[in-house]
């Protein structure tokens, strides 16, 4: 009887262990995956990471003019949009003309965004380049246009024909 009560209470023993060792790396893993790699995200900073991986939101600053009901310097959080920023500047007043402006387009730090009113004649549209160099689209060439991130020399093409056609003389 008394080899029956050590090899039940060895093999609780064993048992107890081994479930406290289970919870203890079953702990740990989730410990681990919570962590931010921060030499990792910068070493891989042209990779797209998803944003849901990242725990801390970088912001950056714009600079939003014309026709908003409160222009001046946003901060916006990395991957908010022209849209976002208008909202943030307390939305657009009543003679914005916003057909001609990309609401999608993904904004970086530094930009300057004017929203034209219905009233500007010859709407000179700039794109700010994080180089902080402007593009002038009425009067840029091929190349010029193609230094602007997404346009490539087809859609640059397009935008010199578009722009021959429509020109007022």
């Amino acid at each position: 009887m008394q080899i029956d009560k050590k090899k039940i209470l060895t093999f609780i023993g064993i048992l107890i262990f081994t479930i406290i060792i289970i919870i203890f790396k079953s702990f740990n893993k989730t410990e681990n995956q919570n962590k931010i790699n921060y030499n990792e995200i910068s070493s891989n900073s042209k990779q797209e990471k998803p944003l849901e991986n990242i725990s801390i939101v970088e912001k950056i600053k714009i600079h939003i003019t014309g026709e908003v009901n409160n222009p001046g310097i946003i901060e916006l959080n990395v991957g908010d949009r022209i849209d976002d920023a208008i909202n943030l500047a307390g939305g657009l007043t009543e003679n914005a003309d916003i057909s001609k402006t990309n609401l999608a387009y993904i904004l970086s730090d530094g930009e300057k965004i004017y929203i034209p009113s219905v009233f500007d004649e010859n709407i000179t549209t700039e794109v700010a380049l994080s180089s902080n160099t402007k593009i002038n689209i009425n009067t840029a060439t091929v190349q010029e246009l193609e230094a602007i991130s997404g346009v490539g020399e087809s859609t640059a093409k397009s935008i010199i024909e578009y722009r021959n056609k429509n020109r007022k003389i």
